[in-house]
């Protein structure tokens, strides 16, 4: 199957059905009057999260969609037949746009997610709403309304915890094959990883995240260069970011001037994306000597990382500290959220009763003040 995280396609909601234009003829009724229905209202047009899903591939080949009409009406004061919804499965993760306003309409991001993106147009009103006492036989009716038609630009973002950057054959894939059951391309020149792809990495029965890699970034990355500037709106989804440094480039280069490369990058094209929590990994370090190990302190120094690790994917090396440390840190994450989350609900509960409180009191102060009203009546007796 073909990755596509990009597509365009075109939604119309029903038309209204038509109201309708009937009088009431049945034998020994003399004038039996208006019956004409309204018709029904066009069906609508849903976009709904299904986390089978993986790719917009299918939107290629199937651009658009239409929901059904509604029924015109019918006499003896009928309605006519609603319009189907129409409800278009996409994956979750996906961004929607207007394709001609450019107007951002929300995301769907969990299985089972609706968003009403196009309205069913509005029914028409049949000849029996317009009886009065001074139009005993109208004959007016009005038609349906037509249904909302949208161009939409859907983008896929994919839903990572971990996204994996780097310069090509910074060891991005090989890692990924290693702690988790992916199964990316794998091969000793650049551009191997021409789609992103997405691993489990499973700690435990009850541990586990998610990691995506992408494809390398090359110097102008953010003009446009290579591959990876298409797929880095994928990472704007992940908590941790994870830098891997090759110690030992097949070309020569110096992996200080890579590591500044790709910051640069990042920084052109998203703010958002450099500002996330970035961790330097060093790779390959099965191919270094003892001397050279004892120099990536310094490497890390150079750089400005207060915070590194050192793996070899190929030899299973520090592997499992680096995701012990990443699953160490989306817990706490995870605990921070959730604190944050029964804050802010028990802040709204308290609001809450606050205001139920004054208002009963409020409600309260009002009766006994009409009671007291009540009570202080004072009547004046004249005597001669």
């Amino acid at each position: 199957m073909n990755f596509v995280d990009e597509a365009s396609i075109k939604i119309e909601a029903g038309k209204g059905g038509n109201g309708c234009l009937s009088f009431r003829r049945e034998k020994y009724i003399e004038r039996g009057g208006p019956d004409g229905g309204d018709g029904g209202r066009g069906g609508s047009v849903y976009l709904v999260g299904d986390a089978a899903l993986n790719t917009l591939v299918d939107f290629r080949f199937q651009p658009n969609y239409r929901a059904q009409k509604g029924g015109g009406g019918k006499g003896n004061d009928r309605t006519g037949p609603k319009g189907e919804d129409l409800y278009v499965r996409v994956p979750c993760g996906t961004s929607l746009f207007d394709e001609e306003t450019d107007e951002y309409l929300g995301d769907i991001n969990d299985q089972g997610e609706t968003l009403l993106l196009a309205a069913g147009g509005r029914h028409g009103l049949g000849n029996v709403r317009f009886k009065s006492s001074t139009n005993r036989a109208p004959r007016q009716t009005t038609p349906g309304e037509p249904g909302e038609v949208r161009q939409l630009r859907l983008e896929l973002k994919l839903i990572a915890d971990v996204g994996l950057l780097g310069l090509p054959n910074a060891g991005k894939s090989t890692l990924i094959s290693v702690v988790s059951a992916a199964s990316p391309k794998i091969a000793d020149y650049p551009f191997t990883t021409l789609v992103p792809n997405l691993g489990v990495v499973r700690l435990s029965h009850d541990q586990s995240f998610v990691i995506a890699d992408i494809p390398g970034l090359i110097e102008g990355a953010a003009g446009g260069a290579g591959l990876g500037v298409q797929f880095l709106k994928h990472l704007s989804r992940t908590r941790l970011l994870l830098h891997l440094i090759d110690v030992a480039p097949m070309d020569g280069s110096d992996p200080v001037t890579n590591c500044r490369t790709l910051e640069d990058e990042l920084a052109r094209y998203s703010e958002g994306i450099a500002e996330k929590t970035r961790w330097l990994v060093f790779t390959k370090v099965d191919l270094l000597d003892a001397e050279a190990r004892q120099g990536l302190p310094e490497l890390a120094k150079q750089i400005g990382a207060d915070r590194y690790f050192t793996i070899s994917a190929v030899a299973n090396e520090g592997t499992d500290a680096l995701m012990g440390a990443i699953a160490e840190f989306l817990a706490q994450l995870e605990q921070a959220e959730d604190d944050e989350r029964i804050l802010r609900e028990t802040h709204e509960y308290s609001l809450r009763k606050r205001q139920e409180r004054w208002q009963k009191r409020y409600s309260a102060v009002g009766e006994t003040d009409e009671d007291d009203d009540d009570d202080h009546d004072v009547s004046v007796h004249y005597e001669p």
